[in-house]
């Protein structure tokens, strides 16, 4: 071959792998991904773009979640850990509930955002690929936050309990031209079986973020 002809394109599943580590095939966990996930994660961090919070920003505004990815060396270990936690838990919502939500009884006590029990403040685990001063939450609840069938997003009376929580949660300790929340469509949702939906935080004060999770410390800061 002569010297300057160009080398063939590394095979998506080592990407961002070092040399020294490459699996002579490709792992169980990245079969059958779908073909969004393999052109991520088949892309060098080097070349991956974090989203500005002016375009997180945007895509909310647009209702266009789908837009979120994550750092493709992420996404790689999320899909590792996530295939992982199947084969231990069962199913990733077994996971949450057990490990992370620690409720034995997803009855709520009353009705949307009445009784802080039926509430819990987590990190995101595995944040997407956003300006890294952005910390992303989720906020679970027991009770069900009413979606319409016909467009597959939240009826108007849910996004404003979810707006009157939001404002009266975050935006009371942080600047409101920083807080935004959405909620995934059913069709995006890695977890079906327990509601939630997301926060996001620009440049807040670490203190309050201790505070209003307990404490929580995402996994992504745990697995190596």
């Amino acid at each position: 071959m002569p010297p300057d002809a160009p080398s063939e394109p590394l095979p998506f599943w080592l990407v961002n792998v070092p040399r020294d580590e490459w699996p002579a095939k490709c792992p169980d966990f990245l079969s059958g991904l779908s073909t969004k996930d393999e052109r991520i994660i088949g892309t060098p961090d080097s070349e991956y773009h974090r989203m500005t919070w002016p375009e997180v920003q945007k895509a909310v505004e647009a209702n266009r979640p789908d837009l979120f990815q994550r750092v493709p060396s992420d996404l790689r270990k999320y899909r590792k850990y996530t295939f992982m936690l199947t084969k231990q838990y069962g199913s990733i919502m077994n996971f949450v509930l057990k490990q992370r939500l620690q409720w034995l009884d997803l009855t709520p006590n009353g009705g949307p955002f009445v009784y802080p029990e039926d509430i819990k403040i987590l990190h995101n685990d595995w944040p997407y690929g956003v300006d890294e001063k952005i910390v992303h939450l989720v906020i679970w609840t027991k009770f069900d936050l009413e979606d319409d069938p016909a467009t597959d997003d939240l009826t108007p009376e849910a996004r404003e309990q979810i707006d009157e929580y939001v404002n009266k949660t975050f935006c009371t300790r942080v600047n409101p031209d920083r807080v935004i929340w959405f909620k995934n469509w059913r069709s995006l949702k890695s977890v079906h079986a327990v509601e939630h939906f997301h926060v996001m935080l620009y440049d807040p004060d670490p203190a309050f973020i201790e505070e209003i999770t307990n404490g929580d410390v995402p996994l992504s800061a745990k697995v190596p």
